[in-house]
């Protein structure tokens, strides 16, 4: 008989905490045995202890660890999440620009093992770098003859002034001096390189005679940005490169948003070749914009002095650290070469279809939603600065703005516009595919919200 016994007491009850099972004994459930070997044993197992701890908060039952860590594991190693974009906006920055192709998601897992990047495989020797992507590039642009890959459009520029210009003047209009993203500038990452600007013109008229007077023996060329993200209306004039092309040096055109030939609905938007036909000697653009391939700079220049300076630009020594690694080089490549791109598809979807798609959407989603989602005509964007000022016709689901924060917290995370006190499921930069995971997730939204 114990002492409790005699004093007429009961022994206290057993501490909770202990029956939270071991680290070692929940890492062995098969599950979490496979998540290891997927995510690796770290985030396993950062995993478990969160779990555990809730346990020994009273937050879950004890027997829940195993089930609440395995929950809370991503799909992958990386913190990105798969996100939807029904913004309306076709190349979304902060959702990484173009979405890649089919045939560029097929080439990325072929050079995400070890790969030809840089070998003859017919005699086993080195072989030319990105030979593949260049030979694609120059088949895509008439009247391209050589080409250069850089990291980024900022790069493919920089390059440029570092290789033609360093010590030198760039002339440039001074309607042309333009901020891009996150605060950088065009001047500024030009002047970086060490070379100087000789500012012409005004902000909204230059005339040929105002580059003719700042050309001199300390010119390196003559540059023209396409204002890409912003449009300047009005009493205005520019100076084609048709005239620049007379002044006796290079002239680089900067389109920034990488459409290599003309397009039917961007009568405004400059492509690269037709800055070659109209006498740029060097064209500068981005691989993941209207192209829509990955992350690159592309540097293109014409017959005679264009591929001569391209050649300079590829052998200068900051090229090498503005090379593009293999994955770039294989999911450009499929780009250029492969049957179409999500950027084109979005861009060339009739508005028809959208609607008919938002409609039939609105109609599934309506039983669970108890008949507030909507079909409705909406208005996209290019965006990515490309395009500026166009809008495009498209169709969407709008629901309730309060589901917004936890269709972004869901899985696959959506992304949709607020506008007028709704949330706008904009259907013309979603794949047809994702319509099934869009209904999905706005189930799930709904189930979030309470509602």
């Amino acid at each position: 008989m114990t002492d409790a016994s005699v004093r007429g007491t009961t022994a206290p009850p057993p501490d909770p905490r202990r029956a939270v099972p071991r680290t070692d004994a929940v890492l062995a459930d098969p599950r979490l045995a496979e998540a290891v070997h997927r995510l690796g044993r770290a985030l396993v197992k950062r995993a478990v202890v969160d779990a555990q701890q809730r346990a020994r908060s009273g937050a879950i039952a004890p027997a829940e660890v195993a089930d609440v860590a395995l929950a809370a594991l991503p799909r992958t190693a990386t913190r990105l999440r798969p996100v939807l974009n029904a913004t309306g906006v076709l190349l979304h920055t902060n959702l990484g620009r173009a979405p890649l192709s089919a045939a560029a998601r097929e080439a990325l897992a072929v050079a995400a093992g070890t790969c030809d990047v840089e070998l003859d495989l017919t005699t086993g020797t080195r072989g030319r770098r990105g030979a593949g992507v260049i030979d694609a590039l120059l088949a895509a642009v008439p009247g391209a003859a050589a080409a250069h890959v850089a990291n980024n459009g900022a790069a493919a520029l920089a390059l440029v002034a570092a290789t033609l210009a360093t010590g030198k003047e760039i002339v440039v209009s001074r309607g042309e001096l333009v901020e891009i993203g996150d605060g950088f500038r065009i001047p500024d990452l030009l002047e970086s390189t060490g070379a100087r600007l000789r500012e012409v013109g005004t902000t909204n008229r230059t005339h040929l005679a105002d580059y003719e007077r700042a050309i001199g023996p300390e010119t390196g060329f003559v540059l023209k940005v396409h204002p890409s993200n912003f449009t300047v209306s009005g009493f205005t004039s520019a100076v084609d490169p048709e005239e620049l092309s007379g002044l006796g040096v290079p002239v680089v055109a900067d389109i920034g948003s990488g459409l290599l030939t003309p397009h039917p609905l961007l009568p405004d938007e400059p492509d690269a070749a037709g800055m070659l036909a109209r006498g740029a000697t060097l064209v500068t653009a981005s691989g993941d914009k209207i192209l829509g391939g990955p992350q690159a700079g592309l540097v293109l220049g014409g017959a005679g002095e264009g591929a001569d300076l391209v050649e300079r630009i590829r052998r200068f020594p900051l090229a090498r650290a503005m090379r593009v690694d293999k994955l770039t080089l294989a999911a450009l490549e499929a780009t250029l070469r492969g049957p179409g791109t999500p950027v084109r598809a979005a861009l060339d979807t009739p508005v028809e279809d959208l609607r008919r798609r938002a409609a039939r959407l609105a109609a599934e989603l309506n039983p669970t939603l108890g008949g507030v989602a909507e079909a409705v005509d909406s208005v996209a964007t290019v965006g990515g600065g490309g395009a500026p000022g166009l809008t495009l016709p498209s169709a969407a689901v709008a629901l309730p703005e309060r589901f917004a924060a936890a269709l972004r917290a869901g899985d696959p995370a959506v992304l949709g516009r607020l506008e007028g006190g709704r949330c706008l499921l904009d259907l013309r930069a979603l794949d047809p595919a994702d319509d099934v995971d869009l209904a999905a997730a706005v189930a799930a939204a709904v189930t979030a919200a309470g509602t």
